[in-house]
């Protein structure tokens, strides 16, 4: 058995920990819990419940440092090599010897309002909620009348997602209580105020997060590697083709707990520099594969209207904010919710290896079910977006639940109307063929006519025979089908609805 030197360590609540001997597949989970920190459970192995919801340090958008919720049950611990976690048992101040510690200001909001019933999931909501009470902007507004966390709704006094003190509900999306107590929990995020000045988490924001750690771990004849460069990255892919690419590993996770899969080298791509830029210029918009969706909407901000529809609809806020563009795309699913909005928005990606780079535009990406062109050896850098982007956009996504779901249909639309003629048209699909797919003769049957209830109806018919759907466990291909025509109607109704007001 050979372990890599210096041996990983771990930085948490605020004690080095190191990694060994833990496998290099072991999650962050299992990880914690084997040192005694067991506030972090496991509900789902999924990422889907988030009972193992953890605090990490990254890289912030408003300030040096941000403080990220993450699935703990989907990271390897050999990816958070020099960097800091905070639990829920380290969000609380020691005491003196003897006495307890004093309560985070989250941990007593939910204490005293009753959101903690069997207390299973609490420390995940914990954890989740204190990642939004640091959120440098998250800004108060005044109270309603009847006070924060009175039980009552906030929708007389608007979006009843978000409280008065700025605190965003999308924030728990990914938490899960089985114990139905959502209300006592929700009035709990309402009430908490805002960091004391001296609040030590607070204060970590102002400074610099760890620098990502070059990382070389192998036990069990299994290897972890975190390079340090690009080049590195790609002359390690040429080296070990068979490697599997990890960034968030909000997919490759739930491959490792639910289907047991193991790999002889993971190499992690995450925190490369070169995969994390954002870069706007005059004709189009480059964004870095590595960049976790939440870093994305937040340095977007709206800035494509499409994305910004996508955001909130893809999978949960825990899940964001590991997630790549990369990786949903690399995977190939076809019903990963990115692709149709960025074949709508005629993207093309940046494919890299040792020997250079080259551009292949989105809709000649995929070419089987989870295949695409990229080669042995080669990984997505970029995801790039042409401008000017068109004006009329929509991203409908039919599942069973509002949130945190997976589409039984996704259909994204960019479509550029002129004096009441549609000049251009481009609509992107997902979950009704083997792979993500565009409209093409649906856009020919729009482009060029008159955008009228005549033109959105014959329209609907040609998208409903669009792709090959197929009978499973979300949805039947009829209703599939249907739900195709009747999304291309309802963004009809949409579009007249806004230029009537």
């Amino acid at each position: 058995m050979a372990t890599s030197t210096p041996t990983p360590l771990i930085t948490v609540n605020g004690k080095e920990t190191p990694l060994a001997p833990a496998a290099p597949h072991t999650t962050v989970l299992d990880f914690l819990r084997e040192r005694g920190l067991t506030g972090t459970k496991e509900g789902c192995a999924e990422g889907e419940c988030g009972a193992c919801s953890v605090l990490v340090a990254r890289p912030g958008v408003d300030k040096p440092t941000d403080w990220v919720a993450v699935n703990a049950c989907l990271v390897p611990a050999a990816a958070l090599d020099g960097q800091e976690v905070i639990t829920s048992e380290g969000l609380a101040t020691p005491g003196e010897p003897g006495t307890p510690p004093a309560l985070h200001p989250v941990q007593e909001e939910m204490a005293v309002r009753g959101g903690s019933q069997c207390g299973y999931c609490t420390p995940g909501f914990v954890c989740s909620m204190a990642a939004e009470y640091y959120r440098p902007d998250r800004c108060a507004h005044a109270a309603p009348p009847d006070g924060a966390g009175s039980g009552h709704s906030h929708s007389e006094h608007g979006d009843p997602e978000h409280g008065p003190n700025g605190f965003d509900l999308h924030a728990l999306s990914g938490n899960l209580c089985r114990c139905t107590g959502y209300r006592p929990i929700r009035d709990a995020a309402f009430a908490v105020g805002t960091p004391a000045g001296d609040d030590p988490l607070a204060l970590r924001r102002e400074q610099s997060p760890p620098a990502p750690a070059a990382t070389a771990y192998t036990r069990d004849d299994s290897t972890f590697l975190r390079p340090g460069s690009l080049a590195e990255a790609l002359e390690l892919l040429r080296e070990r083709p068979g490697a599997v690419v990890v960034a968030g590993s909000t997919d490759w996770g739930v491959e490792v707990n639910i289907r047991s899969r193991r790999a002889d080298c993971v190499i992690a791509v995450d925190r490369l520099p070169e995969l994390r830029s954002l870069h706007v210029a005059s004709d189009h918009i480059e964004i870095g594969a590595a960049q976790t969706l939440t870093e994305i909407e937040r340095r977007l901000d709206g800035t494509v209207p499409l994305l910004a529809e996508l955001f909130p609809q893809f999978a949960s806020r825990l899940i964001r904010n590991s997630a790549t563009l990369g990786g949903n795309l690399g995977t190939g699913s076809p019903i990963g919710d990115s692709p149709p909005v960025l074949l709508a928005l005629e993207a093309s990606v940046v494919l890299a290896d040792a020997d250079g780079e080259r551009e292949v535009p989105l809709g000649d990406y995929f070419t089987g079910y989870r295949q695409s062109v990229r080669r042995p050896g080669e990984l997505i850098r970029a995801v790039r977006i042409p401008l000017p982007l068109s004006p009329v956009t929509a991203f409908h996504k039919i599942a069973k639940r509002r949130f945190d779901d997976i589409s039984s249909v996704a259909v994204a639309f960019a479509l550029d109307i002129q004096d009441g003629i549609v000049r251009k048209a481009r609509i992107g699909l997902g979950g009704v063929a083997a792979t993500p797919l565009r409209a093409l003769a649906t856009e020919a049957a729009l482009e060029g006519r008159a955008w009228t209830a005549e033109t959105a109806e014959a329209a609907a018919e040609v998208l409903k025979a669009q792709g090959t759907p197929m009978d499973d466990h979300r949805a039947s291909a009829a209703y599939r089908s249907a739900m195709l025509g009747q999304s291309l109607l309802k963004l009809y109704s949409q579009t007249t609805e806004a230029v009537s007001s």
